[in-house]
């Protein structure tokens, strides 16, 4: 787990000196030199309040930063460029007063206005750290997104010059898979989704990601989401709730209670594998848990016990088998235990 650390907000007000020459002479005009972009740690001015999309009440994920700059100038008239536009710099951090995100930002950047079709225009992307933009006069959404976190606001742009800082309110989880004695599950046989902790209509929660890797970090909303460990692709299945803090990055174990076992049907104790067998494995109570054909059928089991039946040229055969949880073996059926018709 790590915490991010908070920065301190300065600020930067850009002057340029205009020179006015005597009306009888003429002096060729000299662009001036823009100065560096606004620092995106600038001190907040509470001047203009955003409204936050996602959440449903006005609660803003900008920092209300409104800071001059100056534009960068055309070649030779010394304007700044494009002044009939709003020149818009936006920066974005995980939680209020952490750093600002240099990397993995992706920012889109819609009309208010539906357009002909009825929908959202993007007017403009970008993707990296911070983000500089010239829009025309009028009201955005702003759409800051980082992995699976992001949030949405709403910002009237004028012919003025902006800076704002999305504050994301964003976290991350890094999950891991191991078994009962502390044995690492790798990415080849344990995976996991996320989903949050809502329901849709049909009963179902919301699936945020899916086949996620052990030790890979996702970025995520803070908040509570529900996690579902597979080891194996039948029944090992660990699931957990698990919060995530904004800023922080949370890390979290989970634990399994399986083994891999692979199947035989031989004449003999320790004898050769009979192919062109078919494969049912069952609870104690006769549901089936798993099928398969071949002569040496592998599968994750969780820990407990079963029944295995084996058909081989119209013939069944049985036996009832335990799983214990970290005992990989084989488990061997012989021909010699016919299931009675």
């Amino acid at each position: 787990m790590f915490r991010l650390s908070a920065s301190c907000l300065s600020g930067l007000v850009l002057l340029i000196a205009l020179v006015v020459a005597p009306a009888a002479q003429t002096i060729p005009e000299t662009p001036p030199v823009p100065e560096t972009k606004p620092d995106p740690n600038a001190p907040a001015s509470l001047e203009t309040p955003i409204e936050n999309l996602l959440d449903g009440e006005p609660v803003s994920r900008f920092s209300d930063t409104l800071v001059p700059y100056a534009p960068s100038a055309t070649s030779l008239t010394g304007q700044p460029g494009e002044m009939d536009k709003g020149a818009l710099y936006l920066v974005a951090r995980l939680s209020d007063g952490g750093p600002t995100l240099s990397d993995g930002v992706i920012w889109r950047i819609y009309s208010e206005t539906p357009n002909s079709n009825g929908n959202l225009e993007l007017v403009a992307t970008s993707m990296g750290g911070d983000a500089e933009f010239r829009l025309d006069p009028g009201a955005y959404l702003i759409h800051t997104a980082y992995g699976h976190a992001g949030a949405t606001n709403r910002l009237v742009v004028g012919r003025g010059v902006y800076s704002k800082t999305v504050v994301l309110n964003a976290g991350g989880v890094r999950l891991d898979a191991a078994l009962g004695d502390n044995r690492h599950l790798g990415a080849e046989v344990a995976r996991f989704d996320i989903f949050g902790m809502d329901y849709n209509e049909q009963g179902e929660r919301q699936l945020i990601t899916t086949n996620v890797g052990p030790e890979t970090i996702v970025r995520l909303n803070a908040g509570t989401y529900h996690v579902v460990s597979r080891y194996g692709d039948v029944n090992a299945v660990v699931r957990a709730d698990i919060r995530v803090e904004p800023g922080k990055l949370t890390g979290a174990t989970v634990y399994h209670q399986a083994a891999d076992i692979t199947l035989k049907l031989v004449n003999e104790p320790g004898g050769e594998a009979i192919a062109n067998t078919s494969w049912s494995v069952l609870t104690p109570g006769g549901d089936i848990v798993v099928e398969a054909s071949g002569a040496f059928p592998d599968f994750v089991l969780a820990a407990g016990e079963y029944e295995v039946i084996a058909r081989n040229n119209g013939v069944n055969y049985s036996r009832s088998f335990t799983v214990v949880s970290g005992e990989d073996r084989e488990v061997e059926v012989l021909t010699s235990s016919v299931v009675a018709n």
